[in-house]
């Protein structure tokens, strides 16, 4: 049992996010010395809970490790962007919508094509369940164009805003769409989110329930620290972003970046070892979750604290949204896949990143 043990959770996976929080509490955080440590431990806290989550996930069986995950970061990611929100500042109002925005394009376009390009080099073509895409990017496209398109188009409020009856409107209806979602993935239609054939790993024996709710805690642990620490750092990034000459706007990008890490590396470690069925559900159930749960929490508290939000996109990122999204739907249509797909998606995102830099 002792073996069994060490190897569900070795002695990196809950030293690393331990030290994380000890370095985080020291409070020297204009220290060069401090920076430089905790952004070590934040890549290290990363891959624990890379780790944790697979240990989840292999007890609990597909798809619900993958929603434990996606749920898990979403969760942290809402608190990051209602503390920010209500500490307040210029750009308290854009906050939520820039966040998300960057989350989704980070999603789609790079750990979907992270994913593809994998795959495609290492095991030529890889398949999934059709029904799975068609679920998910449906209720996906719905809930994108009624928080972040629709708003630039309604004459209700001054400019790319909503007013207090349509928040609250689109925030019930993006929960309404992503719980159907969810009871959908775990309940009646569950086969369309399962690979049709399981690697041989899949059959090894599943840690014991001991093991896989320490690694459920250490994952939680794991997931808190890489945000309070991506949000500790995020002045050092700032003062990097203005000696670079960037827009702002880039912070937001890389800050959303760390917080995606452990899926995109959960996703991408998944489509290496040819399960990209886990792949997609992990990126898209994500997707799901970073914008179905988030634009609610962010309304409520916005009624709460009588914040601005403004949600609508600018017509540049309009544009890209809608090819990142058509290009997945075309990419994912058929069922297997290749490494081409995988490259377009990755100069989408390079494209996006481009524009946020040289707008």
């Amino acid at each position: 049992m002792s073996s069994k043990t060490h190897s569900a959770l070795p002695l990196w996976s809950v030293v690393l996010p331990v030290a994380a929080w000890a370095v985080y509490f020291t409070g020297m955080k204009t220290e060069l010395i401090w920076q430089l440590a905790a952004g070590m431990l934040l890549i290290g806290s990363v891959l624990s809970a890379v780790h944790h989550a697979e240990v989840v996930a292999h007890k609990v069986g597909e798809p619900f490790g993958t929603i434990i995950l996606a749920l898990a970061v979403t969760v942290i990611e809402v608190a990051l962007i209602i503390s920010l929100m209500v500490a307040g500042g210029d750009s308290a109002a854009f906050l939520a919508r820039d966040t998300v925005f960057a989350a989704i394009m980070l999603i789609l376009n790079g750990i979907l094509g992270g994913c593809l390009l994998i795959g495609g080099l290492k095991h030529h073509e890889q398949s999934f369940s059709k029904k799975s895409i068609s679920t998910a990017l449906v209720t996906l496209m719905s809930i994108l164009v009624l928080t972040l398109i629709l708003p630039n188009f309604t004459v209700s409020s001054n400019g790319p805003t909503y007013n207090d009856y349509q928040l609250i409107f689109v925030a019930i209806a993006s929960l309404i769409l992503y719980g159907t979602f969810i009871m959908v993935q775990t309940g009646r239609h569950r086969d369309y989110f399962l690979a049709e054939s399981d690697n041989p790993q899949h059959h090894a024996a599943p840690p014991s329930t001991r093991i896989a709710l320490a690694s459920l805690l250490l994952l939680i642990i794991c997931l808190g620290i890489v945000v309070l620490l991506a949000k500790a750092l995020s002045p050092a990034i700032e003062q990097m972003v203005a000696a670079a000459g960037a827009p702002q706007s880039l912070v937001g990008v890389i800050i959303a970046a760390v917080v995606l890490m452990p899926e995109g590396l959960a996703a991408l470690t998944a489509a290496g070892r040819n399960r990209l069925q886990t792949s997609v559900n992990l990126a898209l159930g994500s997707a799901l979750a970073s914008i179905g749960l988030t634009i609610p929490a962010v309304v409520l508290v916005c009624l709460l604290y009588d914040i601005n939000l403004v949600l609508g996109l600018d017509w540049t990122s309009m544009i890209l949204l809608a090819l990142s999204a058509f290009v997945v739907m075309v990419s994912l249509n058929h069922g297997r896949s290749n490494m081409l797909y995988g490259v377009v998606l990755l100069v989408n995102l390079a494209a996006y990143i481009f524009t946020v830099i040289v707008p």
